[in-house]
């Protein structure tokens, strides 16, 4: 489903499951019209999807799937036209057979696609970007808010990829993560928890602790900040109340119910908005692009410094616009991204 492309090629993620369907496609579509506005990258927005089961298909299908899936799709894929990158369901390897189609019908043209493997013109960093943006968004929401980094505590719901570089990055900015949970459970420690030590765990139920905990009563911890980095509407009617973190930075989509998020403003709860929460995914695409684009490969210390640099700096400038127009955050962050895309219809002087 392609969006928008009247600021630059349309982006976005291919997800296989069972439940995708064409209004959720859509949907997904046009956030990304509004995430790549938001951080001030040269894409528009789009989004693929295969009502398939991936966790039931074998390699062999898998890949079969996403090669037919390109080939039939190949008039509209492109460096310069839509390019896609790992959602739910696919990840870098389905990226690589994606490469590999569009190769064998278009010549090489490694900038088809991003999340590809390191191997495969892949960028060093690219796997860490989400989380590592999440991170740096719940810092420089401290540092905006007046509150100190170093020993800021955190909780996280969700220790798969965004999660656990999100929990990692966290301790290497000086917070606290004193509670993080995962479909098994979650695990508590006041004095915080070893990020390092337990990173490459497959399950948190592997992680010996003192206390323990429910997947869901993390979002309960009483902490500074809280990372919702799993579902969608996991913070609702019937937990809202029980939220005591000053501040919850949405790593998921769509974490929190619009009647949920009403509450919260109402309890003077900052929430930094999933829009720009989790867009270090797509601000390391588009580092990936540019790299094969130029056919200059970066020093992954050379990624995670304009990651964090740009990711900074989207949330000063939508922080700024909540206080010009008396707004949270949320509508601050569409504010932005609605005007600029607005503003590119605009000077362009037709639809696109």
């Amino acid at each position: 489903m392609q969006h928008s492309s009247a600021r630059g090629p349309r982006k976005g993620g291919i997800r296989f499951h069972q439940d995708v369907d064409i209004d959720e496609v859509r949907a997904l579509a046009s956030l990304m019209t509004w995430k790549t506005a938001l951080i001030d990258v040269p894409f528009g927005g789009g989004k693929g999807g295969v009502t398939v089961d991936a966790t039931k298909l074998t390699p062999l299908e898998k890949e079969e799937v996403i090669r037919r899936w390109t080939r039939t799709l190949i008039n509209v894929l492109g460096p310069n036209r839509d390019i896609p990158a790992p959602d739910l369901g696919t990840d870098a390897q389905t990226m690589a057979w994606l490469m590999d189609e569009f190769h064998r019908i278009e010549g090489f043209q490694p900038a088809c696609v991003t999340g590809k493997p390191v191997g495969l013109f892949g960028a060093p960093g690219r796997e860490e970007a989400t989380g590592r943006g999440v991170a740096q968004i719940a810092a420089a929401t401290l540092e905006q808010n007046g509150k100190k980094v170093e020993g800021a505590t955190v909780a996280i719901q969700g220790f798969g990829n965004v999660g656990r570089y999100a929990a990692l990055v966290c301790q290497e900015l000086g917070m606290k993560v004193i509670a993080i949970s995962d479909v098994s459970g979650g695990v508590v420690d006041k004095k915080g928890i070893d990020i390092k030590a337990i990173f490459d765990v497959k399950s948190l139920a592997d992680v010996k602790s003192d206390e323990r905990i429910g997947a869901s009563e993390v979002l309960e911890i009483d902490c500074d900040v809280l990372i919702p980095a799993a579902l969608g509407n996991v913070i609702n009617e019937s937990n809202v109340d029980r939220i005591k973190a000053r501040f919850i930075v949405e790593g998921a989509n769509q974490p929190i119910m619009t009647s949920a998020d009403a509450k919260l403003k109402a309890n003077k709860i900052v929430v930094v908005p999933d829009i720009l929460a989790n867009s270090g995914g797509v601000m390391g695409s588009y580092f990936e692009w540019t790299q094969n684009i130029q056919q200059y490969s970066w020093p992954k210390e050379r990624f995670r410094s304009e990651l964090d640099s740009r990711m900074s700096k989207a949330f000063v400038h939508v922080n700024e616009t909540a206080k010009q127009y008396n707004v949270d955050l949320r509508s601050a962050a569409f504010i932005v991204s609605v005007g600029r895309v607005a503003e590119a219809f605009s000077v362009r002087g037709s639809l696109v």
